[in-house]
């Protein structure tokens, strides 16, 4: 899952309509381009991939005044459908701690409190069956046919798995005793659409 497409999905749903120099513009204030490698060229691909696929449709272009003119883009249905498909894939089934997760866990905001909790419980449940394995390797005692350093790595990935699943319990805690704005909640949640 790309965590560009979702992020920049997300932000177009959050303004109503936003062209590529606004996107941009949001993402570099969330830092996006450390936490997800998300680089101006990949918003302005991003941008026309999702337009030339029917997930944004162009709504307006605006003239540049040095620059080129800046087109404006909003969400179609399909669109909606897209982003809130690698919103809930990216915090059920993230493929590490990485990008997705992070774009998933910055957009959590725009899905109901029950679903995001019952997302990350089921992603809860992955993680602490790679805890075990990871646990399993890093504690074998056997000849296993490998160098003995190599058991290194099985600890290094035991020592994240379990890093992983404490900080995504105390999150699920904060959540469930009522923390952020969420989408059902009374008043704006964060990466809502404007009314």
């Amino acid at each position: 899952m790309s965590a560009t497409r979702l992020l920049v999905l997300g932000v177009v749903r959050m303004f109503g309509k936003a062209h590529g120099y606004q996107v941009r513009r949001e993402l570099l204030t969330w830092s996006a381009d450390k936490w997800a490698n998300v680089q101006p060229g990949s918003i302005y691909h991003a941008l026309k991939k999702m337009a030339a696929e029917n997930l944004l449709e162009q709504v307006d272009v605006e003239p540049g005044q040095p620059g080129p003119d800046r087109t404006a883009y909003r969400l179609t249905p399909e669109g909606e459908a897209q982003f809130l498909l690698l919103l809930e894939q990216s915090l059920a089934d993230p493929t590490g701690p990485g990008p997705a997760m992070s774009a998933g866990i910055t957009l959590m905001t725009t899905l109901p409190r029950k679903r995001v909790i019952s997302l990350l419980r089921y992603q809860l449940v992955k993680r602490e069956g790679e805890q075990r394995s990871a646990r399993h390797m890093a504690e074998k005692e056997d000849d296993w046919g490998q160098p003995a350093h190599v058991r290194e790595l099985f600890r290094l990935w035991q020592a994240h798995t379990e890093a992983n699943l404490d900080w995504l319990r105390a999150l699920v805690a904060r959540l469930e005793a009522g923390e952020y704005v969420m989408a059902d909640d009374e008043g704006h949640s964060f990466g809502e659409p404007p009314e």
